[in-house]
């Protein structure tokens, strides 16, 4: 998990502990929409994962925002996107972010996995 975070922090300069609570909201984002098997697969790939996504405090959307979109059946990547700008990542650095990370679980997980996991969430494929 180290590198990862490393080389997101390099390509979205994003501190240590920002990137960190990204990643794991991302990662519990996937485990709810994704497909499961594809998710654990990602997951048991990527040590330091479940620590991550712990760490991260992600419950779902916080907020005035998280509460009108739930109202409203708003949610999936623009929930994501709501809660990763509540965690101080902006707007310019959710795609390196995005791409960093799918392109870390390509490596670790394999194409196939993520391509199950990103064609099984729309909209996701903008963003990695």
């Amino acid at each position: 998990m180290e590198e990862l975070l490393g080389r997101i922090t390099q390509k979205t300069g994003l501190d240590a502990a920002t990137a960190q609570r990204a990643v794991g909201i991302i990662l519990a984002y996937l485990r709810k929409e994704g497909p499961p098997d594809a998710v654990n697969r990602m997951l048991a790939a990527m040590p330091g994962s479940e620590d991550v996504i712990a760490q991260s405090g992600d419950g779902g959307p916080g907020g005035l925002m998280g509460g009108l979109m739930g109202m409203m059946g708003g949610g999936g990547v623009i929930a994501l996107g709501t809660k990763l700008m509540g965690a101080g990542v902006g707007m310019h650095q959710m795609e390196p972010l995005g791409r960093e990370l799918f392109d870390y679980g390509r490596e670790k997980a394999g194409e196939d996995t993520m391509g199950e996991i990103v064609g099984a969430i729309p909209g996701l494929s903008q963003f990695v």
